[in-house]
């Protein structure tokens, strides 16, 4: 029996697990919904419709970048089951505000003046819940698992997180949009009450006074953190990586309407696509590394990655040469000539996504002392909301200049080389410490 399965038949991992699984389920369910819906029924214009991409990421990240010193600290100073059970319990109401939204819009209530600002509020609010829930998902591992299930813990939640978020994904590319509404607001309530069987985390270390001055608390958080050189390389290599993440997903929607002229379902498989790749570098990593927390393959991953994203404008350059000339259905889309290609490149880069960026995680909860964990996560967090919104303001930008959407791709392709110069530098400095150990 793998460490992997035996930890999905405990009580220590499994309501975690779950909660984790749901809260991603939900979040996607959700906005996906709002973002496809908006792009396919509410604009007719492709920048209108990247700006608004852009704008829905953007408030979705900022929390992260506001609110993270403060989710640390209180992570690591109270108890974490218990700081999950009372965000769960919020996540009700606020997916409430979300379902009224996305029912206003659906009847064409007041879209531009009411149901819109109510489904970008809902955003926030959902990004604001995240925050809270970013520490503690991976700081709770080394509390609840043993020393050589951690890498296996880390791989199944990030697995986890990829396979809700390919559920919630096509789920709201094929169900109405009310139903979404429904279905939010129902996984919420089942999120709730799996929450309630987390076993107690308390904290860990001694209880310091929290500073709730949000400013002044992230700097001393990243000034804290970022002077171990295996933690700096790591929040640095991992920030980068999801500025990629960002540019793409920001480009995925319109991309698909506006070039692959492709329907809404089409736009959910790619995302779909995108998510199993990842669930698959998350797993096969830690099978490469046969449970070590290691950075060894991170440069080699990326590079890979980037390759893949080259591939990807190749062939979207060359869909563009032979264009559809109108949106086309999920058979109508897999029958198209270069559709098998274009999949691929979606899944390879994923895949080496995947395995790029989990052992980074690992490296965050257990290159530090068990108590100060979440707010390892939490400077790690700042750091790369910071540059995810960077990338959103910059995926605006390129849209407001009239950049086409495929020449952006390429801006994720230079990017992976600078996440694999990173990762090198990790790695490099992890060998450093190793030798250090070895010889004291």
């Amino acid at each position: 029996m793998t460490i992997s399965t035996q930890l999905l038949q405990r009580r220590r991992f499994l309501p975690l697990f779950v909660t984790q699984l749901l809260n991603a389920f939900n979040d996607n369910l959700y906005k996906t919904a709002m973002v496809l819906f908006v792009v396919y029924s509410v604009y007719n214009d492709e920048a209108a419709e990247g700006g608004f991409s852009a704008i829905a990421s953007a408030l979705f990240i900022l929390p992260y970048f506001l609110l993270s010193a403060l989710a640390g600290q209180l992570a690591d100073m109270r108890d974490k089951a218990a700081i999950i059970r009372t965000v769960k319990a919020c996540e009700i109401l606020l997916m409430c505000i979300g379902a009224a939204g996305l029912f206003l819009a659906w009847r064409g209530i007041a879209v531009h003046e009411l149901a819109i600002p109510l489904m970008l509020f809902a955003l926030l609010l959902t990004g604001i819940q995240s925050t809270f829930l970013g520490p503690i998902k991976y700081a709770i591992l080394p509390q609840h698992l043993k020393k050589d299930e951690v890498l296996a813990g880390t791989g199944l939640v990030e697995a986890g997180t990829y396979i809700a978020i390919l559920a919630g994904t096509i789920l709201a590319g094929w169900i109405p949009v009310e139903w979404a509404a429904a279905g939010i607001i129902a996984t919420s309530v089942v999120g709730y009450l799996s929450a309630r069987q987390i076993p107690a985390a308390p904290a860990m270390g001694a209880i310091e006074p929290i500073d709730r001055n949000v400013l002044r608390s992230s700097i001393r958080l990243i000034r804290d953190t970022m002077h171990d050189r295996q933690i700096f390389y790591a929040i640095i290599a991992i920030s980068f990586f999801w500025t990629i993440g960002t540019v793409l997903f920001i480009q995925f929607p319109p991309l698909a309407k506006n070039v692959i002229m492709a329907s809404k379902e089409v736009a959910s498989l790619f995302l779909v696509v995108f998510s199993v790749g990842v669930a698959i570098g998350s797993v096969g990593i830690n099978v490469l590394l046969k449970g070590r927390v290691s950075a060894r393959f991170g440069p080699a991953s990326v590079l890979v990655m980037g390759v893949f994203v080259v591939a990807f404008y190749a062939v979207c350059r060359l869909w563009e040469a032979d264009q559809p000339t109108q949106l086309l259905s999920v058979s109508e889309f897999i029958a198209w000539p270069t559709a098998t290609f274009l999949l691929l490149t979606l899944l390879g880069i994923a895949i080496a996504g995947g395995m790029f960026v989990v052992p980074l995680y690992a490296f965050l909860t257990t290159r530090v002392a068990p108590e100060k964990a979440a707010r390892t996560i939490a400077a790690n967090n700042i750091v790369n909301s910071g540059a995810m919104v960077a990338g959103s303001i910059l995926a605006g930008l390129l849209n407001a200049l009239g950049i086409s959407l495929t020449e952006q791709v390429l801006l994720s392709a230079f990017m992976c080389l600078i996440s694999a110069w990173l990762a090198r530098k990790l790695f490099r400095t992890e060998c450093e410490a190793n030798l250090a150990e070895q010889t004291t």
